[in-house]
């Protein structure tokens, strides 16, 4: 539902419109997000009957310069210890233009190309995942293991291919961590799976997302599905959206900037 749900013709223009159908022709999977106000975050909890104690702790990290030059050139570094699951590692590169990306690339049993709708918007981007050890992790936040060593050969060689010039691994803070609750639910009505994260900030702020995954043909229909769902159970459907990763970022750029709020 969305960092980018809906796709919904109302949300969206018939630019964008147009844009989102043609991309759905070309990518693996889409990802509709929501994200929910802070004064209303106990009542959906409450109307999605949501038990805490079922929620999956997460530790993420980004890296980018203190001046966030990776965000700018659409670049994301991410690190992420997972409770029960195991650490991951990823680059991202958003927008992308699917039919524009190395046939190489698209072959990869590492990348996914994935659309994220969100009401007013939707963005393309291409994912790189990679699977370092806890420990290794571990000594790359705290500074013992050089960034550059919790990623793979292919996430770096992806990584050096966008960067800005001059931008290299050495040249990466470590922004976070941000500590997330991750729980999943089936609600019956919607017979779907549908995801919400809690993410905490330093500062005390926090944003709800709700998010489900399909395939890009049944994008719509789940689109429409889950907005009659969560709008019948009195959810926000209209809010400012926020997304996770913009929000960390702005927050550490600030805080190693000393800038402030």
């Amino acid at each position: 539902m969305s960092d980018a749900p809906q796709v919904g013709a109302s949300d969206q223009s018939s630019e964008q419109l147009a844009d989102l159908l043609a991309l759905l022709r070309e990518v693996d999977g889409v990802e509709l997000k929501l994200t929910i106000p802070d004064a209303h975050r106990r009542a959906t909890v409450a109307a999605l009957d949501l038990d805490p104690l079922g929620a999956q702790i997460r530790q993420v990290w980004f890296l980018d310069t203190p001046d966030l030059a990776l965000d700018r050139a659409g670049l994301v570094a991410r690190v992420r210890r997972v409770q029960g699951k195991g650490p991951d590692s990823v680059v991202k590169l958003r927008p992308v233009v699917p039919e524009h990306l190395p046939k190489l690339l698209r072959a990869s049993p590492n990348v996914v190309v994935e659309v994220d709708a969100m009401p007013g918007g939707h963005v393309c981007s291409a994912t790189m995942k990679g699977r370092p050890t806890d420990a290794e992790v571990l000594e790359g936040v705290r500074g013992r293991r050089p960034a550059r060593k919790l990623f793979d050969k292919e996430q770096r060689a992806f990584f050096e291919t966008h960067a800005p010039e001059g931008v290299g691994f050495a040249d990466l803070a470590y922004l976070g961590p941000i500590t997330v609750l991750k729980l999943k639910t089936v609600p019956p009505v919607l017979d779907r799976r549908l995801v919400a994260e809690l993410w905490f900030y330093p500062d005390g702020s926090r944003i709800l997302e709700l998010s489900t995954k399909c395939l890009p043909s049944e994008a719509f229909q789940v689109a429409a599905e889950g907005r009659a769902y969560l709008g019948g159970l009195g959810i926000d459907l209209g809010g400012e959206q926020q997304t996770k990763t913009r929000t960390a970022l702005q927050f550490f750029s600030r805080e190693l900037l000393g800038t402030g709020s």
